[in-house]
């Protein structure tokens, strides 16, 4: 990382994708605040981390996680959104609307409130980075999952107006799209699958730190797919 004191909040920090999220942004350099409805220090047991409990339902709840970070790091450079769930399994006409409405919760309420939260912060400083984990299903959509996929669909609508919005202000926007990732939960949910042709979580993670540099200060509005071996 270009900028070893870079103050990045990662909401989702522990979990699947989290966990690798979170160690790639620390061995790059990076002050990382991680947020998590469970998470301890002890869980990423560095110098540059620290947890936080958060639960991003509310307005006020998203406020006050952002506003930690800037009042204990002095500015929030990046805000890092992995928070997501899956459900699915029938088709549009029989989905209730518990289903959908816990889709677009979790996908994108939660990303609209910390994103609102943190820009304008960002916005004063005028330099700052938003990104967000979507899925390949936004773009490309499967059967028995339309609320899922919806929810997805709309992030990356989200993502994009942000980028458009904060032009010319030192802040970028991106959604990168994965598809089934190689983590301990997808092994155990789907045992018989090649996971060979999974994406690995540890490039994604990559990805996203590459994303904070200053090297990718004109990326913005990206929708990324990253489809791993299956396509």
């Amino acid at each position: 990382m270009s900028d070893p004191s870079k103050s990045i909040l990662i909401t989702g920090a522990k979990g699947g994708l989290g966990n690798f999220v979170t160690r790639a942004f620390l061995d790059a350099g990076a002050r990382v605040t991680g947020a998590a409805r469970s998470i301890a220090d002890a869980d990423f047991p560095h110098k540059n981390f620290r947890a936080v409990s958060a639960d991003l339902s509310t307005a006020e709840s998203a406020a006050r996680l952002v506003d930690d970070v800037v009042n204990t790091a002095g500015r929030i450079d990046g805000v890092v959104h992995l928070i997501g769930a899956f459900a699915g399994g029938k088709p549009v006409s029989e989905t209730d609307d518990a289903t959908f409405d816990r889709m677009m919760n979790v996908n994108l309420r939660s990303a609209f409130l910390v994103i609102r939260a943190a820009l304008p912060h960002m916005q004063h400083q005028k330099d700052g980075r938003i990104l967000a984990i979507g899925s390949v299903a936004a773009v490309e959509p499967a059967r028995m999952a339309g609320a899922y996929a919806a929810s997805k669909a709309a992030l990356v609508s989200l993502v994009r107006t942000v980028a458009r919005e904060n032009r010319g202000q030192g802040i970028t926007a991106n959604v990168v799209l994965p598809g089934t990732m190689d983590t301990p939960a997808n092994r155990a949910a789907m045992p018989d699958a090649d996971f060979a042709k999974w994406v690995d979580p540890r490039q994604v993670a990559q990805l996203l730190v590459y994303l904070t540099l200053r090297d990718a200060s004109q990326v913005s509005g990206a929708v990324i797919p990253v489809y791993g071996s299956e396509a």
